[in-house]
């Protein structure tokens, strides 16, 4: 991922889950922090493992959750927690037009960063999940399917079967989603994502960062191609 120029975060009403509600106070959020690759690579991986091949599983589920052409100019990243039911409106209302317009097209490149709330009892369940099924290279099925089922799963004491019945629909070996997420070997990954989206500055979810402009909360999808197209046109020609 490129680096990121410091963003003007756009002061907006909040609507996210932060734990709290109101506006958000303009800042200087450090966006240089989400920059080279989506993740720093985790010192460890999952115990037990030996290092080469935790790598591997890391940098598998790391490029999965990775969509669109790597010669767009301009790069989305979406930090954001499953569970959270303002994440799951923009999905609903926004995500499918902008993948429509922007990332079909090859001028927009995203990538998916997790912030998991200890709000939501089973958003890290939900992340790990979506993060082994990117490492069969399944990120963006399956979070299109823990979106659209929110409801079904957010209270259940155990939400491993229906995140497994999501792997399998998208083509996913469920077996294989199961040993990963038991054994933990995600978890690295997600951690660093929550260490980074904080350095950033992101406290709520979800946030955007699109070029160098921050969008905080579900807004609206206007507000988006907006972001967007500034982005495009600030694009240097022939680059």
């Amino acid at each position: 991922m490129p680096r990121l120029a410091s963003p003007v975060l756009l002061v907006l009403t909040l609507l996210g889950c932060s734990g709290s509600k109101g506006t958000v106070a303009a800042r200087a959020a450090d966006a240089a922090t989400l920059q080279s690759t989506p993740v720093a690579k985790p010192a460890s991986g999952p115990a037990g493992a030996p290092q080469g091949a935790a790598d591997s599983v890391l940098a598998k589920a790391d490029a999965g959750r990775i969509i669109g052409s790597p010669t767009a100019g301009v790069w989305m990243i979406i930090i954001s927690d499953f569970q959270c039911p303002y994440c799951k409106t923009w999905h609903d209302d926004a995500w499918a037009a902008i993948k429509a317009e922007y990332v079909d097209t090859g001028k927009l490149r995203v990538a998916y960063i997790n912030l998991p709330l200890s709000m939501h009892r089973n958003a890290w369940p939900a992340a790990q999940a979506a993060m082994c099924a990117s490492v069969q290279g399944k990120f963006w099925p399956v979070q299109d399917a823990l979106f659209r089922s929110q409801k079904e799963w957010e209270g259940a004491a155990d939400p491993q079967p229906q995140f497994e019945a999501y792997a399998r629909e998208a083509g996913a070996d469920t077996a294989a989603l199961r040993s990963c997420m038991a054994s933990g070997a995600t978890r690295p990954l997600i951690q660093a994502d929550i260490d980074r989206a904080g350095n950033a500055g992101a406290s709520s979810t979800p946030t955007f960062f699109v070029g160098g402009r921050s969008v905080v909360g579900a807004q609206p999808l206007a507000a988006f191609r907006e972001a967007i197209e500034a982005a495009l046109a600030a694009k240097p020609t022939g680059k």
